[in-house]
C-alpha cells in the first residue's frame, strides 16, 4: 500500500510506517498531515489524501542515530537515481559509483567522497578529480542525516521526502 514518513514535532525524520498506520495517528489526532499525495482514501463516511509525510504533534526523544553503510543501493537513492556529473538518469544497470577522490589516490569509500555517475561520465573522469577532468559535481556529496533513505521508493515520494532528509 505504501510507506509514509514520520517527523518528530521538531520536523526531524522519525521513521517510516505504512499507510495504515499513518491514518491510525492522524485519526487519532496524534499526527498532522503535512504532505499528501493527489490519490484519496475513501470510507463511508469521509475521504483522507493519502499520506506521503506526516508529523508527531508531541516530541519523541530519539535515541542515539546509527549510521548508514555505504552502499550501492544508498548512494543511488541519496543521488535520486542521477549522475551527478551531467544529470541523466538513465536505468540502474547503467549507473556506476565514483570516488570524487580515486582509490589509487588515496580516496575513500565515504559519503562525502562517492557519488553516482553514469558509465560514459566515470570513463571520461577516469582516474582524475573533477577539477582535474574540467568536470563539476551537480550536488556536493553528504552524509545523509536519517535511515530512513533504506527506504525511499518510487519518485513522487522520494521527491516529497527529500527536503526532510538532508542537512
Amino acid at each position: 500500500m505504501g510507506q509514509v514518513l514520520v517527523l518528530n514535532a521538531t520536523y526531524e525524520p522519525l521513521s517510516v510506517v505504512s499507510v495504515k498506520r499513518a491514518v491510525v495517528l492522524l485519526l487519532k489526532e496524534k499526527a498532522e498531515l503535512i504532505e499528501a499525495a493527489e490519490a484519496y482514501l475513501r470510507a463511508e463516511n469521509f475521504q483522507i489524501p493519502r499520506p506521503l509525510v506526516i508529523r508527531l504533534v508531541y516530541f519523541v526523544k530519539i535515541p542515539r542515530r546509527m549510521s548508514l553503510p555505504v552502499t550501492r543501493r544508498t548512494i543511488l537513492a541519496r543521488d535520486n537515481y542521477t549522475c551527478q556529473y551531467c544529470g541523466a538518469t538513465p536505468v540502474r544497470q547503467e549507473l556506476t559509483l565514483d570516488h570524487v577522490l580515486p582509490r589509487s589516490r588515496g580516496g575513500k569509500s565515504t559519503w562525502e567522497n562517492v557519488v553516482t555517475a553514469c558509465k560514459k561520465c566515470n570513463g571520461r573522469k577516469g582516474n582524475r578529480t573533477p577539477t582535474e577532468a574540467n568536470m563539476h559535481l551537480l550536488t556536493e556529496p553528504k552524509r545523509p542525516r536519517y535511515l530512513a533513505i533504506a527506504a525511499l521508493t518510487n519518485m513522487e515520494v522520494r521527491r516529497a521526502w527529500n527536503k526532510y532528509m538532508w542537512d
